[in-house]
């Protein structure tokens, strides 16, 4: 978890107890004692109402409330459009993901900026051309996030057929197509894979260390040499 989903979840949690002890805190959000006696320290500091200390526990003044959150008009647009594309071109499930962020935005902001997220006439129709896929782009997202090498059959532009086990870096949207960067162990160097051109793709056990040379900051930085 993030340090700012943290300080949130914190603060979410003393809104809904009377008293709540450091232990129980750490517990709940799977960390330590000590690091919960940051938290707290750098909520007061923030001008938090928090009242309490460590050995006794803590509670939320009456009448405390996050924020709401403040954008500007353009940066509404900015986020609605983003959202609209990721639904009209991305997988399904991370379409939903798109939705939600929506929905929690929408939940927060006042009721002026509430109207200019429904009213914004910046579309992403959905009746376009994507080539098909037959392997799972969630799969590769948290092979992504997990640095888990992935196993697939791929076939390149002539149609010939191989089996690579690569270093899975990033994925990339160009146009009708999705694009996997990664470290390619079978030529020992980065490759580009097209999503549409996989098949029987294999999430691995296997882990793989972040090296240099092997990265996704090296990948990119070969366009620059």
């Amino acid at each position: 978890m993030r340090r700012a989903d943290r300080l949130f979840e914190i603060i979410q949690i003393l809104r809904r107890r009377k008293l709540v002890r450091a232990r129980d805190l750490a517990d709940k959000l799977e960390i330590s004692e000590r690091t919960v006696y940051r938290d707290m320290r750098d909520l007061m500091a923030s001008g938090v109402p928090i009242d309490g200390e460590a050995g006794v526990g803590y509670i939320l003044r009456g009448g405390y409330d996050l924020p709401p959150i403040m954008f500007e008009e353009e940066e509404i647009e900015a986020l609605v459009l983003g959202v609209r594309i990721v639904e009209s071109w991305a997988d399904p499930k991370l379409a939903d993901a798109a939705g939600r962020v929506i929905a929690k935005v929408e939940a927060v902001v006042p009721e002026r900026l509430r109207r200019h997220m429904a009213d914004t006439a910046l579309l992403a129709p959905s009746d376009h051309y994507a080539e098909p896929l037959t392997i799972d782009p969630t799969a590769l997202r948290e092979a992504i996030r997990k640095t888990r090498k992935v196993e697939f059959s791929y076939r390149d532009r002539e149609a010939a057929a191989t089996r690579r086990t690569v270093r899975p870096l990033a994925l990339a949207f160009y146009g009708p197509v999705w694009l996997l960067a990664s470290w390619c162990e079978l030529r020992h160097d980065f490759r580009a894979f097209r999503l549409d051109r996989m098949a029987e793709l294999a999430v691995l056990d296997e882990v793989f260390p972040i090296e240099p040379g092997k990265t996704i900051t090296d990948y990119l930085a070969q366009d620059t040499r």
